[in-house]
């Protein structure tokens, strides 16, 4: 997941109230229903110290949120709404509620959704595009106009007749090079990992013929769906699900190998990092480049010391005095170190919550649930027992 959306959140200083409340099961017509719902979220604040103005703010945005999303994630300080997040899955109910130094990241993997997915709905004339992103419901991405004519082979069999439906066939390819092209500058502009091609079978399957090697890898084809208006959206809304799930766990155990290779030492080499001590290192010296978690990890909820600003974090309270925050507070170390991974450009990979793997302290690899790949690897002892980065 790219966490650049999370940057309203990263230089203001807390505490924070961080909300999910689902939307996905309230009516389009149950005002009171989501009024209660948002009053609740107020209140679970106020009991965990919130002040009155935040508490406000909070209530507002999910009483009057949008029910077309699966679910929201709100995040506030000092009586504003700073981010207001589409879920494009259901976080549980009642909504969940945290009163924090920092706000509350972790649930973003589970609730906001799968890699970005663009589906082509596809037939000889062109094709409409949809993006689908991590968060919140799909929007149109374009539309893709081919040759109009010919499009329509005939019956007759005679030579004039072979050289028009020859000449209807290349409108057909044209218009299918013309689409593929398109896809390729769309998914290059908006980072989508997958594309989902519904619509003509034989258009979907000349469009994928000639996409790029590396998006043709990634293409999935749907017998669902396509662009005549009242086309049925059920069943392939299931296959694009279906096509960034799997893209999601492929990207997982990718991940899971490098991590698995980088941490043990080849040479003086190390290129992973586990355990929260190491990993509050390489946050503070923008060493991470891709920062695994798994849910229900040990190290998820461990206390690590904070400041204002994201590299700002320590193992110690006095480390944190160091680096120039006088009032450090303690924070979990899951939100510590996706704050600071969102602010270096960093990306995070959530993982299921057991991969299979060589079992580690608590049965799964990363140890404690949180592991890094890093940009620069550990290289060389240094006295202590400890590693000093190669730069």
């Amino acid at each position: 997941m790219n966490l650049g959306f999370l940057n309203p959140l990263l230089h203001r200083p807390g505490p924070w109230a961080s909300v999910y409340m689902d939307t996905s099961a309230i009516a389009e017509d149950a005002v009171a229903v989501q009024e209660l719902q948002a009053r609740d979220a107020g209140d679970r604040l106020a009991g965990l110290g919130a002040d009155e103005a935040t508490c406000r703010a909070v209530y507002g945005a999910l009483a009057g949120a949008s029910r077309d999303d699966a679910g929201r994630a709100v995040f506030a300080t000092d009586g504003e709404v700073v981010l207001d997040v589409p879920l494009a899955s259901p976080p549980p109910a009642p909504p969940t509620a945290d009163w924090a130094v920092l706000p509350r990241l972790a649930p973003l993997l589970e609730y906001g959704g799968e890699p970005a997915c663009l589906v082509a709905f596809v037939d000889r004339k062109g094709a409409d595009l949809q993006l689908r992103a991590g968060h919140g419901r799909p929007r149109p991405a374009g539309k893709v106009t081919g040759q109009q004519w010919p499009l329509h082979r005939t019956g007759r069999d005679d030579w004039s007749e072979r050289h028009f439906q020859l000449a209807v066939e290349n409108t057909w390819e044209e218009n299918a090079a013309l689409i593929a092209r398109a896809l390729a500058d769309e998914a290059g502009r908006t980072e989508a990992e997958v594309l989902v091609l519904a619509g003509d079978p034989r258009e979907r399957r000349a469009v994928r013929d000639r996409l790029p090697e590396e998006l043709r890898a990634t293409a999935v084809e749907s017998e669902h769906g396509g662009r005549a208006a009242g086309s049925s959206q059920e069943l392939l809304d299931a296959d694009v699900e279906r096509a960034r799930a799997d893209r999601s766990r492929a990207h997982a155990e990718e991940a899971l190998s490098r991590f698995r290779a980088g941490r043990a030492p080849a040479g003086d080499r190390i290129d992973a990092a586990e355990g929260v001590p190491a990993l509050v290192d390489a946050a503070r010296e923008h060493r991470i480049d891709e920062l695994l978690l798994r849910p229900g990890g040990a190290d998820l909820h461990h206390d690590v010391w904070v400041g204002t600003e994201p590299d700002q974090l320590a193992m110690r309270r006095s480390e944190s005095q160091y680096l120039g925050e006088p009032l450090p507070a303690a924070a979990r170390a899951d939100d510590a170190l996706l704050r600071s991974a969102a602010a270096t450009g960093a990306t995070v990979i959530g993982l299921p919550a057991g991969d299979g793997g060589r079992p580690g302290a608590d049965g799964a690899v990363p140890v404690g649930g949180l592991g890094a790949l890093l940009r620069w690897p550990y290289q060389g002892a240094v006295p202590g027992g400890g590693a000093r980065p190669e730069r």
